[in-house]
């Protein structure tokens, strides 16, 4: 660690739980945007737009902590990283699709902010296994 930055280590257990804290970092991140855009707007479509910053916030902190901690990808060049970033994005598609069902799914059966939470916390969490295998194989390879 000469630079000061976390060393992520390369696998295992240790690998795991880097990745771990991480997701967890960035679930946080994302339900806090939430509820600040909710204490922020209240009007048409208050639910949808803060589960859309949220996402934005998440996707962000998350990019930023798996590119520099987990994968330790550096980009060559402007266009290399842009490329990376698209790249991400597009795999994390699916598993944002994921977290929307359960946290939609869960405001509908249980109408509670904290009910609808606890559902886009599952689903993150359960979006980032399959984005971990998705990032390894095509976004930091």
């Amino acid at each position: 660690m000469s630079d000061g930055a976390l060393e992520a280590p390369p696998g295992g257990a240790r690998l795991v739980a880097w990745y771990a804290a991480f997701a967890a970092i960035s679930i946080v991140a994302n339900l806090g945007s939430q509820k600040i855009a909710l204490c922020l707007y209240r009007g048409p479509y208050t639910v949808a737009l803060s589960v859309c910053v949220g996402t934005a916030v998440g996707l962000v902190v998350k990019y930023v902590l798996d590119k520099s901690h987990i994968f330790r990808h550096e980009d060559r060049s402007l266009g290399h990283g842009i490329r990376t970033f698209v790249l991400y994005v597009v795999m994390g598609i699916g598993t944002t699709f994921v977290f929307w069902i359960f946290e939609f799914g869960a405001d509908a059966i249980f109408h509670t902010e904290a009910a609808r939470f606890m559902g886009g916390a599952i689903g993150l969490t359960a979006g980032y296994f399959t984005k971990y295998q998705l990032d390894k194989r095509f976004v930091f390879a």
